[in-house]
Parts: C-alpha cells; sequence; structure tokens
C-alpha cells in the first residue's frame, strides 16, 4: 500500500502535535480520568502508548485482553486527546522468553543473553516474527479505525543487535546475495592480506569479540547486515499495518547519529521521522540542532516528531540535573525551529519504581499541578496551540548541504588509524556548528540524496567514495555549485578498499589534488593554514598534497612542511572544489564558510544577510502558510536585541513586529513574514 504522503500528515495534524509517553497499566484505573483532565490543562492533544505492554495485552500465547486498553483509549477520545499507538513488541513478555528462548538475542561473544531488561529479541527468530505480527494484527484489527488513531508506533528505539547462529547464517545468506561468489567477496575484501582468504561459505562468521577484526570489510559489512536484519523485524510489523489500515501514518522512533541503524535505509520505511532528543547538560544549542537537522534530512527534509524529550531531568545521565525555567522551552521551540511538527515528552507520569522512577516527567510523583515542570509544560501547549497550522509541513531554507553517511562513519570507526581523535560526527558537527553560529540554513544529507538545489556542499571526511557519489559532487560543481572535501576524503570504496593512486580517490579530477601522505597530530601538537592576513587553526590531521592543477588559497604555517599547500581551489564547469588538507575547528570553518557562502549569495535571514548575536538560534521555514522566522536566544544570562529584514507578526501574540526584536534570556519568537 501506499505511504501516506506529507500533506496527508499535515492535514491529519492540524497543528502542532502536543503530547506524552503514556503507560496507564502501570496506574490504577481511578488515575485515569484524573490523568485525562491534567493533559487537557496541560495542553496536551495526543499521547503514545502503550509502547511497553505487550504482556498486559497477552499474558500467555492463548489469552488476549485488551479490555483495558478499550478503556483507555474511549476515555482519551472523550476527553480530546488523541494517540499514538504504538504496537507494543518493544519489551517481550517472559513467558515468551522461557517457552521459545531462540527468541533471546546473542550478545557479541554469540552466547544467547537472559530475560531481562528491553530489545532482547533476535530479529531472525520466526518465533518472534510469529508472535508480534499477531499481535500486531489484533491491534490493527481492532483499533484501525477508532478515531483518535493519529499514527501507529512501532517497537520502540530499535538498536538490538543479535549475534546468534541463527543471524550468523544470515548473513552468510546475505553476503552471498551482495557479491555472487566467494571469489568477488576476497577480491573485494582484500582478504589475501595475513592470509585469510576463505575457500567455503561456511568459514565466514560475524566479527565476534573474540573472532576476527582485522578484515574491515567484514566488519562494516556485519554492519550493514545486522542494520537490515532489524530492519526487517519492524517491515514484518509495517506489513501488517498497510494492510490492514493503509491510510494511517507508521512511524518508529530514532536516536540520532545512531551508530548501529543506518537511518538513510530505514527512512524509506517511515511516513514520518520521529526521534528521542536527550540533550547532556552542557551540550551547546548547535549540537541539539545538528541532531535535529540529521533527522530532518532522513527524509530530504520533511517535518518530523519529537517522539521523546525529558521535561526536567535525565536519571541515566551520570548527574541528575534539572533543566532551569525556561531551558525546556527553549529546546521545544528549538525542535519546531529545526522541523518538528510535533512535540512529545519521555514521561507523562514518573514511575513510582523500576529504572526509571527517577527520569523526569510531566506529572511528578506528589501530582500537583502548580509545579514548576507543569507549568512551564502548560505554557508550552498554550503557545503551540496559538501557532494553528501556521508553522505546519515548513521547510528549511537552506541552499547548503552537509553530508553524514552511517557507513562511512563505520569505516572511519573500523579503522586502525590514522588517529584516535577521528570522530567522524564530531567533524561533521563542527562544519554544522559554523553554519549555525552564522545563521545559515542547511540540511543534513546523504552522500546519495538529490543535491541539485544546493549551492553550497560540504562533505567533512568523507572517506568512502562510490561511483555514484563522485559522479553527484561532480556534476554538482559543474553546474555552479561550490563542493568542499577536507583531509581524508575520498581514500576508500565501498569496501573499505584503497582507490587507485590513493586520495581523494575517484574525486581527484574534482579537486585537482593528490595526498602524498598525512600526518597525525596528537593534541598537544597543531599547525595553522594561513588563509589570506588570517589563521585558521590545522588539528587531527595535516594531508602533504601534490597539487595537479588546483589554486593554492592557503598553507601550512608550522612543521616541516610549512609554506606547503594546506587549501586549494579548483575550478570545474560553472562552480568550483575546495580541498582543505586538515580538519579546522568551528573558528576556522567560519572564515572559510562565510567566503564560500558569500559568494553565493548565501546569509542568515536576518537583515541584510548579518550573523545573529552569539547564542542566537536563526532559522527559516517556508511553508504552506508562508515563511516564518524562528528566534531563541539560548543565552542563559544575555538579552540580544535582532534586526528583521522585513516587518513580521509575532504568531503567538499576534502583536506586529518591526525593525527589530529584543530577546530576553532563553526567550523564543515565532514571526511570520509580511
Amino acid at each position: 500500500m501506499t505511504p501516506a504522503t506529507p500533506l496527508q500528515l499535515t492535514e491529519q495534524f492540524g497543528r502542532v502535535h502536543y503530547g506524552a509517553d503514556y503507560n496507564p497499566d502501570q496506574w490504577p484505573r481511578d488515575v485515569w480520568d484524573t490523568d485525562v483532565a491534567l493533559m487537557r490543562t496541560a495542553g496536551l492533544t495526543v499521547v503514545s502508548l502503550p509502547i511497553f505492554s505487550w504482556v498486559h495485552l497477552q499474558p500467555d500465547e492463548d489469552t488476549f485482553d485488551f479490555e483495558w486498553l478499550d478503556d483507555i483509549l474511549n476515555r482519551l477520545h472523550a476527553g480530546g486527546i488523541g494517540f499514538y499507538l504504538a504496537t507494543a513488541t518493544a519489551s517481550v513478555p517472559a513467558w515468551v522468553d522461557q517457552r521459545y528462548p531462540g527468541v533471546l538475542r546473542a550478545a557479541p561473544d554469540g552466547r544467547r543473553v537472559r530475560h531481562g531488561e528491553r530489545h532482547t529479541f533476535c530479529p531472525s527468530s520466526p518465533e518472534f516474527a510469529r508472535l508480534s505480527t499477531g499481535l500486531v494484527r489484533r491491534l490493527a484489527e481492532r483499533y484501525g479505525d477508532h478515531p483518535g488513531l493519529r499514527l501507529w508506533h512501532i517497537g520502540n528505539e530499535y538498536g538490538n543487535i543479535c549475534w546468534c547462529e541463527v543471524c550468523a547464517d544470515r548473513f552468510r545468506d546475505w553476503l552471498r546475495t551482495r557479491y555472487g561468489s566467494l571469489g568477488t567477496l576476497n577480491e573485494r575484501w582484500n582478504t589475501a592480506f595475513w592470509g585469510h582468504t576463505y575457500t567455503d561459505w561456511s568459514q565466514l562468521e560475524p566479527p565476534y569479540s573474540d573472532g576476527e577484526s582485522s578484515i574491515q570489510a567484514l566488519r562494516i559489512n556485519w554492519k550493514r547486515f545486522a542494520s537490515d536484519n532489524l530492519l526487517g523485524a519492524y517491515r514484518a510489523e509495517l506489513a501488517v499495518l498497510r494492510e490492514i489500515t493503509p491510510d494511517v501514518p507508521v512511524t518508529t522512533n530514532l536516536m540520532g547519529a545512531f551508530d548501529p541503524l543506518d537511518y538513510h535505509r530505514w527512512a524509506a520505511d517511515l511516513d514520518v521521522v520521529s526521534w528521542d532528543s536527550y540533550p547532556r547538560p552542557h551540550d551547546p544549542p548547535s549540537t541539539v540542532a545538528f541532531r535535529h537537522a540529521l533527522m530532518r534530512g532522513l527524509r530530504d527534509g520533511q517535518p518530523f516528531i519529537l517522539m521523546e524529550q525529558s521535561p526536567s531531568q535525565q536519571n541515566w545521565q551520570p548527574y541528575n540535573w534539572l533543566k532551569p525555567p525556561d531551558v525546556l522551552r527553549a529546546q521545544t521551540f528549538q525542535a519546531v525551529a529545526q522541523g518538528a511538527d510535533a512535540i512529545s515528552y519521555f514521561q507523562w507520569r514518573r514511575s513510582v519504581a523500576g529504572i526509571e522512577k527517577l527520569h523526569g516527567a510531566v506529572v511528578e510523583h506528589h501530582g500537583r499541578r502548580d509545579a514548576r515542570v507543569f507549568t512551564e509544560v502548560a505554557r508550552i501547549g498554550s503557545e503551540l496551540g496559538a501557532l494553528g497550522t501556521a508553522t505546519l509541513d515548513g521547510r528549511m531554507d537552506a541552499k547548503v548541504a552537509v553530508l553524514f553517511d552511517w557507513p562511512n562513519n563505520w569505516a572511519l570507526g573500523a579503522s586502525s588509524g590514522p588517529s584516535v581523535d577521528l570522530d567522524y560526527v564530531d567533524q561533521v558537527t563542527a562544519v554544522f556548528t559554523a553554519l549555525w553560529e552564522l545563521g545559515i540554513g542547511c540540511e543534513v544529507l546523504s552522500p546519495r540524496a538529490d543535491l541539485t538545489e544546493f549551492d553550497v556542499i560540504v562533505a567533512p571526511v568523507l572517506s568512502m567514495i562510490d561511483v555514484d557519489v563522485a559522479a553527484s559532487l561532480t556534476a554538482a560543481a559543474h553546474r555552479g555549485a561550490t563542493v568542499i572535501g577536507t583531509a581524508f576524503t575520498g581514500l576508500v570504496d565501498d569496501e573499505d578498499t584503497v582507490h587507485p593512486g590513493g586520495a581523494p580517490g575517484l574525486l581527484r579530477d574534482l579537486f585537482g589534488v593528490t595526498v602524498e601522505e598525512v600526518d597525525a597530530l596528537p593534541p598537544d601538537r597543531a599547525n595553522a593554514v594561513a588563509l589570506g592576513d588570517r589563521d585558521i587553526a590545522a588539528g587531527v590531521l595535516c594531508e602533504r598534497l601534490f597539487v595537479d592543477g588546483a589554486q593554492v588559497v592557503g598553507r601550512y604555517q608550522r612543521d616541516f612542511y610549512a609554506g606547503e599547500p594546506a587549501l586549494t581551489r579548483n575550478t570545474v564547469g560553472a562552480g568550483a572544489a575546495f580541498y582543505v588538507a586538515t580538519l579546522p575547528t568551528t573558528p576556522g570553518w567560519r572564515e572559510l564558510l562565510t567566503t564560500v557562502c558569500a559568494a553565493h549569495g548565501i546569509g542568515s535571514p536576518l537583515a541584510r544577510g548579518v550573523v545573529p548575536p552569539s547564542g542566537v538560534e536563526v532559522t527559516r521555514r517556508i511553508g504552506p502558510g508562508g515563511a516564518v522566522i524562528y528566534l531563541i536566544n539560548h543565552n542563559r544570562d544575555a538579552s540580544v536585541e535582532v534586526t528583521l529584514p522585513a516587518p513580521c507578526v509575532d504568531l503567538v501574540s499576534r502583536v506586529e513586529v518591526h525593525a527589530a526584536v529584543t530577546l530576553a534570556p532563553l526567550d523564543v519568537r515565532i514571526l511570520r513574514e509580511q
């Protein structure tokens, strides 16, 4: 069946959804009506349930009990609260694991885990597939026409990788399909190294914790398989929902730059991306914005659902800090500014026992509605309601793309060298942060995304390059875009095998350089690149280059390669390609991106494209209702003044704003351009 389109989702939402993760089966029924009344007071419009309730819906294989779920869903609907109905398969009942021990996943050493925790199922287990899809079928048949149903929520925070023999057999089948022959696999993986050539498919094993780790292609392809294998479990439930409720959108909640799963492959099976944001107390707001942008980019900029955030504190972090007043409000509207059409919390009520009894909740143990957290949640609910449909289906006004790739991250993580300090996510975040500080909108996309609409494309540390990606980047430059690569770009193919001639491999003609050698700098050693009359810091990696037609723009300032090329520009068709032979910090990226973006007429949404004040987030989303500018002052102790590009209307207060606006600490303004 055809998935729901973004327009259909907008029509179904009707306003910014506002909700929470709800576990009514943890509470006596005499609390339920109080919950619904409190939800209305807080401005909630939806809840997610019953995420971990499989055992309460099916206490044994032959018994199902939906009466309690009927009751709470009807109470919610009568109270004006819709629901994201979960398939309840995120927590496997003890009776399942006891009766079918093959459902339990195996750890990286190949041994089966015991029952407990969450996400303990093996994605290859036929018993799990039968039981989980059987439950989903009953839920879909019973509630598919319920007027309160807004969307289906499959599973929860998938990430359970299994290393059992069944998965190992599936892995071998997956490899046969990918390579066709053992000879091709050996060649692509260069297994002749250390004499590790395989002579029979049965010799191939997952990279167990006590097994093969020196073949990096094995480790990368195991991650590819494991992600696809778990996606298969999701798809099994999805197929049932598509069969019975083809017009109800479906999602599962993702987790930012979560390493084990290639979310670019998952996103095609989600009607709308949803994800869980749990920033640490000292995470800069630009880092949180990057994670939002990464999730938004999974479906090429389509709005997303913030499925979980804590309204106050997160008990699983080292220190259970409280969010100070107005921080939650700033973080919530940051999500909207970055593309959220729905906001939800974990959790509605604090549990009275168990591992999350100290995790933040909208309703604390005391149950009072005059509490600080509840009051702030209710204020946010009122403000989101005031927005109506004005922000729905807005797309980021972006002419800059930053590329991120999960297999590339796996390849760098599996590599022995060049530096323990080479962190792919940190490097991409540094580029995004520079753009965020400049107030320049950007999308974070797969290298395989359609890049034709972007004028500036940055591919930090994109070591893994295949023919299609190389062709896309080259075509972008030829049509007039500026492409920027960094040290360690284009070194290997999709099997982590070095391209002939070394880096930048298939991008050699694009950049007009060849890498001679790479120097890895420890923390106590640094270099710099002279860029005109300014120096930018150079760290982690410094490459020495052969320049093959490019123009030298910046040179190293230190070490035995002082004076050698560190930044080059190559004219390609109507565009250009910059090669940064090191890894700049965020200030260095600001210098470079300011110049490159200005050449394309790209600036912030503020008057004359000026850089926003420090700590102020500025985004512009364009939707069916017009352009909306979001201003968020993340500073906790300073007011700032921001100059507007045109007269605007404040969408919350409905007051007209001219010329400039003053933002108090942690203040938020959402303005529609007149």
